[in-house]
C-alpha cells in the first residue's frame, strides 16, 4: 500500500517557524525594515552569482572562440627540424606520421619573416610556402577565402594570398601587385642588399582572427623556396582527428621521429596566451566569489535583527521545551531559504544573460554609438559567451555553502537566548 506524502504538519516544527519567519509579511515598521533588508540581501546574492556566471560564461567563450580561429590557421602539430635547417627527407617523415591512426592530415610548408610594400605603404608579414592541393588536410583557409583561391599559387608564378585585413592595409585587392622583401640577402662592397620579389595577388582570405587576417601571406611552397633559400621545407603540419588529443599524439609522434626532429603540438605553440587566459578565469572566479559573500553575509544583519525582534518568541519556545539546538535551527532554515531564493534567481538570471550575450552587447553597441570589441585590439570583435554546466554547478554550490555559512553566527546567538531574560519587560 502507498504510503501518503508528508503533510505541512508532519515536518519538523523547526522548519515549519523557519518557513513562516521568512515569508512573513509587513505587520509593523519594523517587520517592514527587516523585510526591506532581507530583500536587498537576496538581490546581492542573485546578483553576485549573475556576474560570476554570466563573466566566466564570456571568458569560456572568448577562450574558445579565439581556440576555433586560431586552428582554424595553425596546425594542431607541427614537426621541425631541432637546428632550425630544412626536412631533406620529409616525404620519409610524413609517411611515418600518417601511420598514427590519430592523424588526419600531414603537408609540408616552408615558413618566413617579411615585409609587404605597396607604393609608400610597408607591413611586415608572416609568409608562408605551402601546397594548395593538401592545404585543406591541415587548415581550413580553404573555406575561408573571399576572394580567389589557393589553387591560382601555382608553381613558379610568384602569386600570393593575403589576409583580408592585411590586404586592407596594403590597399590592394586581387589583380594588384605587392613586392616582398626578404631582410637576409646578398652581401655586396656596399653591405647586405634585401632581395626583393615582385608577387600578384591572387586570393583573400577571412578566418576571424585579427592576428592572421592582418599578418599573414600565403605563397606556394616552391617559390617561398626560392624567396626564402631554405632548400627545402622548413617543417610539416599535421592535423589530428581530435584537437584535445595533439599533446598526447605529439608525445606518441615524439617516440618514432628520429631525435633531430621535434613534434610541437599547438598547445605549446601559444602556451603563454592560454595560460594566461586559464589564470585569469581562475582570479575572476575569486574576485566575484568575494563579492557573493559579502552579498550572503549581508544575511548576517538580516538575521541578528529577527533574533531580537523576535526574542519573546523564542523564550515561549523555551518554556514550551524546544532545545537551543531546535531554536538555531529555525533561524538556520530562515536564513538557507532566503540564501537558496537569492542563489536561485542568480542563476536563472546570469543564464538567460550568458546565452545572449552577444545580441544584448549589439545592442548596447547601437543605442551608445560605440564598439565594446575593436578588431584593431581585440583578436575578434563580436561577444563570445560559452555557459558550462560544470562552471554552473561550481558557482551554486559555492554560493549556498557561502550563504549557509552566514546563518551560522545569528543562529548561534538565538540559541543562546535566556529566556527569562527575554520576558522580563513582556
Amino acid at each position: 500500500m502507498r504510503k501518503p506524502l508528508p503533510t505541512p504538519s508532519s515536518w519538523p516544527f523547526e522548519l515549519l517557524i523557519g518557513w513562516r519567519y521568512t515569508r512573513a509579511g509587513r505587520r509593523t515598521r519594523r517587520n517592514g525594515f527587516i523585510s526591506f533588508i532581507s530583500f536587498i540581501s537576496v538581490a546581492g546574492i542573485a546578483l553576485g552569482v549573475a556576474a560570476l556566471i554570466v563573466v566566466i560564461s564570456v571568458m569560456n567563450g572568448f577562450q574558445t572562440e579565439v581556440r576555433d580561429r586560431m586552428l582554424n590557421v595553425i596546425p594542431h602539430i607541427q614537426i621541425f627540424s631541432v637546428d632550425g635547417g630544412p626536412l631533406l627527407q620529409w616525404h620519409d617523415v610524413a609517411g611515418i606520421v600518417q601511420r598514427d591512426p590519430a592523424v588526419t592530415g600531414v603537408a609540408p610548408f616552408v615558413s618566413g619573416q617579411a615585409l609587404l610594400a605597396q607604393g609608400n605603404t610597408l607591413y611586415g608579414v608572416l609568409a608562408w610556402g605551402i601546397e594548395p592541393a593538401q592545404e585543406h588536410k591541415v587548415s581550413a583557409i580553404a573555406t575561408h577565402m573571399v576572394a580567389g583561391s589557393l589553387s591560382a599559387l601555382t608553381p613558379g608564378a610568384f602569386n600570393v594570398v593575403l589576409g583580408n585585413d592585411l590586404a586592407q592595409s596594403l590597399g590592394v585587392g586581387v589583380g594588384d601587385q605587392v613586392t616582398m622583401v626578404v631582410p637576409s640577402g646578398s652581401l655586396t662592397p656596399a653591405g647586405m642588399i634585401p632581395r626583393l620579389r615582385t608577387l600578384r595577388v591572387v586570393g583573400l582570405f577571412n578566418v576571424g582572427h585579427y592576428e592572421y587576417d592582418s599578418t599573414l601571406a600565403l605563397l606556394n611552397m616552391g617559390d617561398a623556396e626560392k624567396i626564402f633559400l631554405s632548400g627545402g621545407p622548413t617543417g610539416l603540419r599535421v592535423q589530428t582527428r581530435n584537437i584535445d588529443d595533439a599533446p598526447a599524439v605529439a608525445q606518441q609522434l615524439q617516440t618514432v621521429l628520429p631525435p633531430s626532429l621535434v613534434a610541437q603540438p599547438w598547445t605549446k605553440q601559444n602556451r603563454t596566451w592560454f595560460e594566461a587566459v586559464v589564470i585569469e578565469k581562475r582570479m575572476m572566479f575569486i574576485i566575484l566569489a568575494m563579492i557573493v559573500a559579502v552579498a550572503a553575509f549581508n544575511l548576517v544583519s538580516t538575521l541578528v535583527m529577527t533574533v531580537t525582534d523576535k526574542q519573546s518568541d523564542i523564550a515561549i519556545l523555551r518554556t514550551q521545551g524546544a532545545s537551543p539546538r531546535s531554536i538555531m535551527g529555525i533561524f538556520v532554515v530562515q536564513g538557507a531559504i532566503t540564501g537558496v531564493i537569492g542563489v536561485l534567481s542568480g542563476v536563472l538570471l546570469g543564464t538567460l544573460i550568458a546565452f545572449n550575450v552577444d545580441p544584448i552587447v549589439s545592442f548596447l553597441e547601437w543605442m551608445f554609438r560605440t564598439q565594446f570589441l575593436p578588431r584593431s585590439v581585440y583578436l575578434i570583435h563580436k561577444m563570445p559567451s560559452n555557459p558550462k554546466a560544470s562552471d554552473i554547478l561550481a558557482i551554486t554550490v559555492v554560493a549556498l555553502i557561502l550563504s549557509l555559512l552566514a546563518t551560522l553566527y545569528p543562529s548561534w546567538r538565538a540559541s543562546r537566548v535566556q529566556p527569562a531574560e527575554a520576558l522580563r519587560y513582556e
